[in-house]
């Protein structure tokens, strides 16, 4: 039961983020984002995100690699490792 009451609050959760609050996290954690990277980013949260947090993610990851700016990509994937070690004893 926990597994389909956790997949249904990050289901909601997912569908309720804006291109501001990722902008904000992404600010929090030190990372500046122009808007179109914002949009790209959005995009495959929403479209992707159990593949994120329960797939294999390398494929995003690469197609996020060509679309971003090298640092600001470098540095979201640290967050993602960091985040995804951090946390995957809860999913």
């Amino acid at each position: 039961m926990g597994d389909i009451m956790n997949e249904f609050l990050i289901k909601n959760y997912i569908s309720r983020i804006t291109t501001n609050d990722i902008d904000e996290f992404a600010k929090k954690h030190g990372i500046e984002l122009k808007e179109e990277e914002l949009k790209i980013i959005e995009n495959h949260v929403k479209k992707d995100w159990r593949t994120i947090i329960y797939g294999n993610p390398r494929p995003i990851l690469d197609n996020l690699k060509t679309k971003l700016n090298n640092l600001n990509y470098q540095k979201i994937e640290n967050l993602y490792i960091e985040f995804k070690n951090k946390y995957e004893n809860y999913l």
